[in-house]
């Protein structure tokens, strides 16, 4: 059996949709994201009600009383912001 194809147009026709592959796993993704997503907020939900006690922090500029969960969130941001920076910075040297 041969195929012809039209006047000037070389490509075949594009396979019918049942042979394209099938994904599998896209829901079990999606759960396990959900999952992860439920479990660190409630991480962070006990975090927060766990370190509620005010602490006093010294500032080059000052002291001033927080309560912990602010200081140490505080602190994590900076910190991750000195590391992508860092980052940042060696990327561009590398190139």
């Amino acid at each position: 059996m041969t195929t012809s194809f039209p006047a000037g147009d070389p490509t075949p026709p594009p396979p019918p949709p049942s042979a394209a592959p099938k994904r599998r796993g896209g829901s079990l993704g999606r759960t396990l994201t959900g999952v992860l997503l439920v479990v660190v907020t409630v991480v962070l939900v006990l975090f927060v009600v766990f370190n509620t006690q005010t602490v006093r922090v010294s500032l080059v500029f000052g002291v001033v009383d927080l309560p912990l969960v602010v200081a140490l969130l505080a602190a994590a941001v900076l910190g991750g912001l000195i590391v992508a920076l860092l980052s940042i910075r060696a990327r561009r040297r590398d190139r």
